[in-house]
């Protein structure tokens, strides 16, 4: 099925720089976009390749839960990276300010990063989480490969009522209609330009970005779980390989995965 019209225009300017989306795979809907991108992945797709779909019946999110992804209310993308470790790690860090960059540049509002990988509307605005980032990893024929996947909720409709309190959508905040297709073609152009920061070595860049976005969120309490007993303390910063340091009462931790929870 060929693209709708609202993406074919912007995704077709991609092919003037843009590495990432040579090849766009589009489904009126699917069950996971990550998924469809890993399958690629296996059977030997080259990097840059981008599943997008108008709808997702099994759309993931961190930790197994779902992202709602209802037909025509968001953005649902993934896309395939075959990168060095040194750059794989930094790949969620990367795609959280390629995503709120974009977000800035098409819908005028700067969103607010919250590790490792969500994207809130900040000062001004309510607060509520507008987009997510899930990164997955493989290996087939030898080779490592990184499925990079975001969620946008883009019209009101993009999420379901019972997640009102803590989700909203783009034209919700705005009042107007925000351009999904141009929006999509400008995560890709500024996820390409910072997946271009971590190969040419410039990852003090990526991650100070990542800070001046999430500076909101540093001092404030969290609580997670380590080797089955919980931990809490106060969010410092985070470092240069992307681990959040944490103050707790036993000195300075790095947490580098697992949930975290917000107090």
């Amino acid at each position: 099925m060929g693209l709708p019209h609202e993406f074919a225009e912007p995704l077709g300017r991609l092919a003037d720089g843009c590495p990432l989306g040579a090849r766009i795979i589009w489904h009126a809907q699917t069950g996971s976009t990550n998924a469809d991108a890993a399958a690629l992945a296996d059977a030997g797709a080259a990097e840059g390749c981008v599943v997008v779909a108008d709808q997702q019946t099994a759309g993931r999110g961190r930790l197994g839960r779902s992202w709602s992804s209802p037909a025509s209310s968001g953005i649902y993308a993934s896309v395939l990276f075959r990168p060095d470790p040194r750059v794989a790690r930094m790949l969620t860090i990367a795609a959280g300010v390629a995503v709120a960059e974009a977000i800035e540049t098409v819908a005028g509002i700067a969103p607010v990063l919250k590790w490792p990988n969500d994207v809130y509307l900040g000062e001004g605005r309510s607060g509520r989480k507008v987009a997510g980032i899930l990164a997955e990893a493989g290996v087939s024929r030898g080779q490592t490969w990184v499925v990079v996947g975001f969620g946008i909720n883009v019209l009101p409709g993009s999420f379901p009522p019972e997640l009102a309190s803590r989700a909203t959508s783009l034209e919700s905040e705005l009042g107007r209609p925000v351009d999904r297709g141009e929006l999509l073609a400008t995560c890709l152009v500024r996820l390409a330009a910072r997946y271009d920061d971590l190969r040419g070595g410039r990852t003090s860049d990526v991650v100070q970005a990542w800070r001046q976005r999430a500076s909101s969120t540093f001092g404030r309490r969290v609580e997670w779980d380590e080797d089955g007993a919980p931990k809490s303390g106060v969010v410092r910063n985070v470092d240069d390989e992307g681990g959040l340091m944490v103050e707790t009462d036993a000195g300075r931790a790095r947490v580098v995965s697992g949930e975290l929870r917000w107090l």
